[in-house]
């Protein structure tokens, strides 16, 4: 199986910088990504989540969902949620 550190950074590698802090002795991570402009997101990701490879796959949807959001990308929006919604 694939690093999910990896698998999260190959996703969002291409526009965004990502770095992982830990953050409390329960495993949890701050993820956080950065563009251009500064800070686009920054979200703490518990030990479930990213030892968990159908709950890791949730949370990179739940990302790009956000982005796309903030972005104003309403087709990406569109296609993230068919995505989830089949996730589910």
């Amino acid at each position: 199986m694939k690093s999910p550190f990896k698998k999260i950074s190959d996703v969002f590698q291409p526009n965004y910088s990502v770095n992982f802090s830990i953050q409390k002795p329960d495993g949890s991570i701050l993820l956080t990504l950065t563009d251009t402009a500064g800070v686009a997101v920054k979200r703490f990701i518990s030990s479930a989540q990213w030892r968990d490879q159908q709950q890791l796959e949730r949370l990179i949807t739940s990302l790009q969902l956000s982005l796309a959001i903030e972005r104003g990308e309403l087709s990406d929006v569109r296609q993230l949620t068919q995505m989830q919604a089949m996730l589910r």
